[in-house]
């Protein structure tokens, strides 16, 4: 009998041993439906406020670990808990758009100006759909796409952030209307309607905010894509265009290992990787300037658990999609430090936020940000894709 592959079972190892039972069940919330996620490093609970944002990223991972992995039926139940929540909970009943932070029992406390609880809680639906064969959840999803694509994309739909003197585009929505298309795609079934909003998407990253001269993806441009030359437009995230590289990667590996889409999802993740990773003490800065100037966020050189989830998974795409060895020894490094800076052997799961150095900032493993999502996804996609290089 051939001994199991090491890095997918390291992987699967991670997740289904360190990961989830930090989380589940102490998460469900038995009283009022949905998930508690603001928990301290031993899980102590620090905060029974909900994000909107968990309840739908919450759910979508658990689904996904019930499509992909096994049919548990608590996973199920869960998730159902959850999407309970954000139909009974979350939707402001004014514009029927989402809040973004509510009180345990579901009264509404914060709605943000963009719109990205209405995401999450699309893929959530969408999965449940593929899960249950429910025609409801189904179109559940494609409301919420839709909501979501109205508020990012049509004129004068969101308020904007600044006075119109100085107008910026953002890469976060182009990146989150990709990721949402690919899932509603895979779990409802592709149509011309996904189909165009993934190649706007991947269109106007590619020709608005990745800058070949400068080497570096950008996350505000002025609306002909040129540059901001002011703190917000200058600022770079490098774990958040490394993410968008992935998004890119996966898309062309839906193709067929198509090579233009490669192509750009290495140079996205080649650039940001040189422009993020700390030579001094390791890891990934939050923000950078692309002109080297100095960054006006105070948590600028701080390491933040999410930024090397998303690595990890680019680079394990990226050497998949290439055979080139320099992406697995890129790979290698930052699971090395991340699991070597992030990890809590005593009580399981990843703490969010480190200083420079890679010591531990603040014991929370979970807030209104940080919840079952990025980590566990990271987890579950390196130990799929490990497993399909049979590594």
């Amino acid at each position: 009998m051939n001994p199991a592959p090491l890095l997918a079972e390291f992987y699967h190892q991670q997740l289904f041993s360190d990961c989830i039972p930090f989380w589940f069940p102490r998460s469900i919330d038995h009283q009022h439906s949905g998930f508690l996620h603001c928990f301290d490093h031993d899980g102590s609970l620090v905060d029974d406020d909900k994000s909107v944002w968990a309840q739908g990223r919450m759910s979508w991972m658990l689904l996904t670990l019930y499509l992909e992995h096994e049919a548990r039926p608590e996973w199920l139940a869960w998730a159902e808990s959850g999407l309970h929540f954000l139909e009974n909970k979350c939707i402001d009943p004014r514009d029927g758009r989402l809040y973004f932070h509510v009180t345990r029992s579901g009264t509404a406390l914060r709605k943000r100006r963009y719109a990205y609880s209405e995401s999450f809680t699309a893929i959530a639906f969408a999965a449940h759909a593929a899960a249950t064969g429910s025609a409801s959840s189904a179109n559940k999803a494609r409301h919420w796409f839709q909501r979501f694509v109205d508020w990012n994309f049509l004129p004068n739909s969101a308020e904007p952030k600044f006075t119109d003197a100085r107008p910026l585009v953002a890469l976060g929505p182009r990146m989150i209307t990709l990721v949402t298309a690919q899932e509603l795609s895979l779990r409802l079934g592709s149509n011309d309607f996904l189909r165009g909003w993934i190649d706007r998407c991947i269109e106007e990253i590619r020709t608005l905010f990745v800058k070949p001269d400068l080497h570096v993806v950008m996350e505000l441009v002025n609306p002909d894509g040129s540059i901001s030359d002011h703190f917000d437009g200058r600022t770079l995230n490098p774990g958040h265009a490394i993410e968008g590289a992935w998004f890119i990667l996966e898309e062309a590996k839906r193709r067929g290992n198509d090579p233009d889409l490669i192509a750009l999802g290495c140079q996205m993740l080649d650039w940001m990787w040189q422009r993020g990773w700390d030579q001094e003490h390791g890891g990934l800065f939050y923000f950078r300037d692309v002109y080297d100037r100095p960054v006006q966020e105070y948590w600028q050189n701080m390491k933040f658990w999410w930024p090397h989830d998303e690595a990890l998974i680019a680079t394990l795409l990226a050497y998949q999609l290439t055979e080139d060895s320099k992406y697995f020894a890129m790979h290698e490094q930052v699971r090395d430090w991340s699991f070597a800076h992030f990890s809590d052997s005593e009580h399981g799961e990843w703490y969010g936020y480190l200083q420079r150095d890679g010591s531990v900032s603040s014991t929370l493993k979970g807030s209104l940000w940080k919840s079952f999502f990025h980590h566990p996804r990271a987890l579950w996609l390196c130990h799929k894709i490990a497993r399909e290089l049979n590594i």
